[in-house]
C-alpha cells in the first residue's frame, strides 16, 4: 500500500477477495495454532493478579485473537478487535462489523480511548510492535514498544520503553506489587 487508501477501504478490499469462511478460519487455527512470545502469559497472569485490567486491541481479527485470549486468561468482552460476520446457516463469509473502532484509520487510539472513558482508568499504558500501537499514545499514558519477534525502528523511536521480551516487565510489576 502506498498509503494514500483509507484502512476500512483496504481491509474491506482485502477481505472481498479472501472471503474466509468460519471453517476457513477454524481449519487454519488448528493447522496453525496461536504461538505466545516467551512471557506474556505471565506478565497477563500478573497484572491480572494485582487486579489490573488487560485488554487487547488490534487491528486484526477478533475470531483469531479470541484463542489467544483464552490462552492467557483475558476475557472477550476485553478484545476490542475486527470482527469477521458470517452467515448463520452457512458460515460463509458476509463482511465485518464496520462500527468496530479498530474498523478505521486511527481505531486503536479510538478504542482505547473508549476504554479509559467507560472505565474511568486514570492511567493506561499500551503495548505493541507496531506503528499503529505507537498511535494509541495518547490516549495511552504510555507506550512500551515490544520488539521481541520484530524489531521496528518507528516503534522504537516512539516508545516510551522498548523491550525485547517481557521478562523486565514482568519485574516491574512483581516489584511494584510490594511498594
Amino acid at each position: 500500500m502506498d498509503g494514500n487508501v483509507k484502512f476500512e477501504d483496504a481491509l474491506a478490499a482485502r477481505l472481498d477477495i479472501i472471503r474466509p469462511s468460519k471453517s476457513d478460519i477454524q481449519k487454519c487455527l488448528i493447522e496453525h495454532p496461536c504461538k505466545l512470545s516467551p512471557g506474556i502469559d505471565t506478565l497477563v497472569k500478573e497484572l491480572l493478579s494485582r487486579g489490573t485490567d488487560v485488554f487487547f486491541v488490534s487491528g486484526g481479527f477478533r475470531i483469531m485473537i479470541e484463542p489467544v485470549a483464552d490462552k492467557v486468561g483475558v476475557d472477550h468482552s476485553r478484545i476490542y478487535a475486527n470482527t469477521i460476520l458470517f452467515d448463520e446457516n452457512t458460515g460463509d463469509y458476509t463482511g465485518f462489523d464496520q462500527n468496530e473502532p479498530t474498523s478505521a484509520d486511527m481505531g486503536k487510539p479510538r478504542a482505547l480511548k473508549m476504554i479509559k472513558e467507560n472505565g474511568g482508568y486514570q492511567t493506561m499504558v499500551m503495548v505493541g510492535d507496531g506503528a499503529t500501537d505507537a498511535q494509541a499514545n495518547p490516549p495511552a499514558d504510555s507506550f512500551v514498544g515490544f520488539g521481541g519477534v520484530t524489531e521496528r525502528e518507528a516503534v522504537k523511536e516512539k516508545a516510551c520503553w522498548y523491550v525485547h521480551d517481557f521478562e523486565d516487565m514482568i519485574k516491574v510489576v512483581k516489584n511494584s506489587e510490594k511498594s
